[in-house]
């Protein structure tokens, strides 16, 4: 897979930066503009877009945004001029992103933070059979069923505001609607994350289980999982979380798993 993220090596921004007193900036190791280009590159932002590439592409990229990332913020948090919670503005408002997107003849993979591109990988596009539209293959996993295999991973977990983001986003690229379905599943997680912050005991707080067991049911629409789903589905949960990450067994992971097997099938 070629890559295409014209940068500075970090040892030269580092060289530079740091004579200046300075953190390395976004500026500094990505072709990119503006507000972003400004800002440093602080060691959550790193481990967002670390969280990110193993979630979509099942790892962390070599020389990628990722490990550049990680590089950067670390020899900002030696230098002192970061600390090690730290997160940058735009990535702590909008996100970082990885996105797979399949044209003529080719796979495109695009990372993203704070809505600019960041990196850009190219490789021939697999053959697959065409399926027609609207049509739902019966091995495909499907969003619902998804979720409720979160019910089996981490079940036992309280509901929080990322879970109720998550499922959220997963409601809606289920639905296609851009709005909560009373007594759907995102309504259901929402109302819990809101008692949930309300009681002090985990034993005593509504967990994932109680909401997204039979998923499928209390969606009314469901599809099989793509990659856009899962993407949406991790950024909410990261948005959400203070760790700005999403849980290891959690529903962005499901989604994100599902389409894996989705795409590995040629679904």
């Amino acid at each position: 897979m070629s890559q295409e993220q014209p940068r500075r090596a970090v040892n030269q921004a580092e060289a530079y930066a740091h004579a200046q007193g300075e953190p390395i900036k976004y500026g500094d190791v990505f072709n990119i503009q503006g507000e972003l280009a400004r800002e440093p590159i602080a060691p959550r932002d790193a481990a967002m877009m670390q969280t990110a590439e193993n979630l979509v592409m099942g790892q962390t990229q070599k020389g990628g945004p990722a490990a550049v990332m990680q590089s950067a913020a670390n020899r900002n948090e030696r230098a002192g001029l970061v600390g090690h919670r730290d997160v940058s503005g735009l990535p702590a408002d909008q996100g970082v992103s990885v996105t797979e997107t399949d044209l003529p003849g080719r796979h495109v993979v695009t990372e993203s933070v704070g809505g600019q591109v960041v990196g850009r990988y190219e490789a021939p596009a697999p053959v697959s059979m065409t399926t027609p539209a609207g049509a739902l293959q019966g091995d495909a996993i499907t969003i619902g069923e998804a979720l409720e295999a979160t019910a089996m991973t981490a079940g036992g977990k309280p509901v929080e505001q990322g879970d109720a983001a998550a499922l959220q986003a997963a409601e809606v690229r289920a639905t296609g609607q851009n709005e909560v379905v009373p007594g759907g599943v995102a309504a259901e997680a929402q109302s819990a994350a809101d008692a949930n912050a309300r009681v002090m005991r985990d034993e005593d707080k509504v967990k994932l289980r109680d909401v997204v067991t039979d998923a499928t049911t209390k969606l009314p629409a469901d599809k099989a999982v793509t990659r856009e789903d899962a993407d949406r589905v991790i950024g909410a949960e990261m948005r959400n979380r203070r760790d700005m990450a999403t849980h290891p067994q959690g529903v962005a992971a499901n989604v994100a798993a599902a389409a894996r097997l989705n795409q590995n099938r040629q679904f």
